[in-house]
């Protein structure tokens, strides 16, 4: 008897998902609840387990093609390897991949950007501590290093008890690690006789074009960007704050916070912290408008922009105003290391009032950030950088770091808009003020 595999129920408002790959092939042995499919929507990349276990018989539909939310994805038959006990699947799947990866010829590279979702969950720490690895690679990741010639043992896994994932792999091979060594390969060219990655496809040997079709989060970032600038009315207004209070009284406390709290205590905090205060001044910041209606929010759900090797996503911090320093913390952390797993819910994604993006995690030293709309306003942090600043008639060096407020000028004043900045500031200058509620 055939088991259907369809696409399932992908929150609110979503509608339709493209299949971003299969990891396993027609004829392949399945366990029960092993993800056979991945899908892309709007908002978050899903893997979609199998129901049942058996045999994969046809695949309805095929990489890059668009379905709606209960459409047939393929068929899974009674029988085979992949009816097994499931204490045995996990085993019968390494062996699997060590085959396939043990067959696979040439090796080859790839680049990435590195994920700012792993430097934020760097910053905010892992609760649950560093295990030791027992986890076979993701789907996604074994089938990488099998097209690559790479074992597991070669790629650091960065995933819940050292699992390796998507990107481990991707930043693995944009360092030029190598098949033979299991190091990272020489700079210089590689010979003409080394295999090109199967999804680059060259013209020539002088240059050539890739035309990769967008991901369905790729079109919404772009379209979302574009209709705010089309839509609000935007300006930027910047400054600059001190970073050495808040980063004395990091280094004073962050042993003994990571020691209570199970998260190390990282920068995000104390700005989430000191935007939630400054929001309760100046509520103009945290509302939008609907029609010819402005709709102030009581509330404080403050998105945290994360880069991922599949585009920008802003995962939303809920009632961060009613959080304390280490309850943000935390959850941030959660929230990062779901966007590096790809393992963000819809609901994750849904209902911000305002935004951070920290562009330092790069080296950026000043930006104009673009709303995330319909919200009003977006803080942009930068690079800590020492610069000689006067202070009490006195040069002296001191970490700073611009600001950067992009704000929609049809609901909020330039006279909101400095304030509101110059709030920041001066709460990150006194952090106290902020562990006080003051």
């Amino acid at each position: 008897m055939a088991t259907e595999i369809r696409v399932p129920t992908l929150g609110e408002s979503v509608t339709e998902a493209t299949v971003g790959r299969w990891f396993k092939k027609a004829g392949d042995a399945i366990a029960a609840d092993e993800p056979v499919v991945e899908l892309e929507t709007d908002k978050v990349t899903v893997e979609v387990p199998a129901p049942a276990a058996g045999t994969l018989g046809e695949i309805v539909v095929k990489d890059g093609e668009t379905v709606e939310v209960g459409a047939l994805l393929g068929m899974i038959e009674a029988g085979g390897a992949g009816a097994a006990p499931k204490s045995e699947a996990p085993k019968a799947a390494e062996s699997a991949k060590q085959e396939a990866v043990a067959q696979a010829s040439g090796s080859a590279g790839a680049s990435t950007m590195k994920e700012a979702a792993k430097e934020t969950a760097d910053t905010a720490g892992d609760a649950g501590g560093i295990e030791s690895r027992d986890m076979p690679p993701a789907p996604s990741a074994a089938k990488i290093m099998a097209d690559n010639n790479l074992s597991a043992g070669q790629v650091e896994g960065s995933g819940k008890r050292g699992q390796v994932l998507k990107g481990d792999v991707l930043e693995a091979l944009a360092k030029g690690i190598s098949a033979d060594s299991g190091t990272s390969a020489p700079s210089a060219p590689a010979p003409a006789s080394t295999p090109a990655p199967t999804a680059v496809r060259a013209s020539s040997e002088e240059g050539g074009e890739e035309r990769v079709r967008m991901t369905k989060l790729r079109q919404t970032i772009a379209r979302r960007l574009k209709d705010a600038q089309n839509t609000a009315a935007m300006l930027t207004t910047f400054n600059e704050v001190d970073m050495k209070a808040v980063m004395e009284l990091r280094s004073k406390y962050k042993d003994v916070f990571e020691k209570k709290h199970g998260v190390k205590l990282g920068f995000m905090g104390f700005f989430t912290k000191a935007v939630t205060h400054a929001l309760k001044e100046i509520p103009a910041v945290n509302a939008e408008i609907d029609g010819t209606d402005l709709i102030y929010k009581s509330y404080a759900h403050i998105g945290v922009a994360v880069g991922t090797d599949k585009g920008l996503v802003v995962p939303v911090v809920r009632n961060a105003d009613q959080m304390s320093i280490a309850e943000i913390e935390k959850e941030i952390g959660r929230l990062g290391i779901a966007a590096r797993d790809g393992k963000l819910g819809v609901a994750d994604m849904q209902g911000g009032t305002f935004t951070i993006s920290n562009g330092g995690v790069y080296g950026s030293l000043m930006s104009t950030p673009i709303l995330n709309a319909p919200q009003s306003g977006i803080l942009g942090m930068h690079k800590i950088q020492e610069r000689p600043v006067v202070v009490g008639g006195q040069i002296v060096v001191r970490p700073m770091m611009y600001l950067a407020l992009s704000y929609d000028h049809r609901i909020v004043d330039g006279k909101e808009a400095v304030t509101f900045l110059v709030r920041v500031k001066e709460s990150l200058e006194d952090p106290e003020r902020l562990v006080l509620d003051l």
